[in-house]
């Protein structure tokens, strides 16, 4: 059985948890055949986990692809359900926040103060550079872009995802007369670059190709896994996780061939893989760029 969750290791010393749960931890999707009491434990848990590590406070919204960043402030608990938004930012810590993915990019970022920013990317917010409204938050709050800390998720690679001739377009502003592959991720890191954000982790997972531990909507699954972020003082550890630890450092280069192989430079990709029946082994590493983890064909 795999692992409930991929943790963010490079947040831990911040006093931030953050993570992507797997198929393990059961589907958050609402709109799914699975009966909604099942889906709403599933909610109710993993608020009650958060509440007792120092957050009492829950936002969720209603995504649709865009670019709108709720701001919250504190002073209140519970659990909001916005709506129509992509993102959320905290200045102050004991505000989780959470989106929900099946092949879209969780983007996470962080500054030392506790300040934090949770972000759903498909290609329509990476076309409109969801992450620089992020970042911008982060801004407005007073924090240095120097200073934050990235993460980019679970998602699907640049090998599965395979894209119109308009999408890549507006994706990367170049013209193709069939469809083509693209990554999502190496798009979000060359947009951090140029916003002056060098410290990235990402994942070497894709939801297509690891599909068997997570879900997929281009492999038809209608479940959807989910990102967590949450600013708090003491952060309890998570059963058995999978810990995502790579560094990438500066520079990131741009998107090349729209290829898997996303074109990222600078820091090495390390998986901790947990060895239990049932679980796939981590994804071989492409020679021309180490830092990254190749999808299995």
């Amino acid at each position: 059985m795999s692992a409930p969750r991929e943790e963010v290791a490079d947040f831990a010393d911040l006093g931030v948890r953050a993570f992507t749960t797997t198929r393990a931890a059961g589907s958050y999707a609402w709109q799914s055949a699975e009966p909604a009491a099942a889906v709403f434990a599933r909610w109710e848990s993993l608020r009650t986990e958060l509440r007792q590590a120092g957050a009492p406070r829950l936002a969720t919204a209603h995504q649709v692809h865009g670019t709108t960043v709720i701001e919250h402030v504190a002073g209140w608990s519970g659990w909001l359900r916005a709506p129509e938004a992509d993102g959320h930012f905290s200045s102050t810590r004991g505000t989780a926040m959470a989106v929900t993915i099946a092949d879209c990019v969780p983007i996470f970022l962080v500054h030392p103060s506790g300040a934090a920013a949770l972000l759903h990317s498909g290609w329509r917010g990476t076309a409109a550079r969801i992450i620089e409204q992020g970042i911008a938050a982060f801004t407005r709050a007073g924090h240095s872009t120097r200073d934050l800390r990235a993460h980019l998720g679970p998602a699907i690679c640049g090998r599965c995802y395979e894209v119109s001739p308009e999408v890549y377009a507006q994706l990367t502003a170049r013209t193709v007369d069939r469809p083509t592959p693209v990554d999502l991720r190496a798009l979000i890191a060359s947009h951090a670059a140029a916003a002056g954000l060098h410290a990235l982790t990402i994942s070497p997972l894709c939801t297509r190709c690891d599909n068997t531990m997570f879900y997929s909507h281009r492999a038809g699954d209608p479940a959807r896994q989910l990102a967590v972020l949450a600013a708090v003082t003491s952060p309890p550890a998570s059963a058995r996780p999978i810990r995502a630890v790579a560094r990438s450092s500066p520079p990131l280069a741009p998107q090349g061939s729209g290829n898997r192989e996303s074109g990222i430079g600078g820091g090495r990709t390390t998986l901790v893989w947990p060895r239990s029946k049932g679980v796939m082994p981590p994804p071989i590493p492409d020679s021309r760029f180490p830092d990254l983890a190749r999808c299995s064909p």
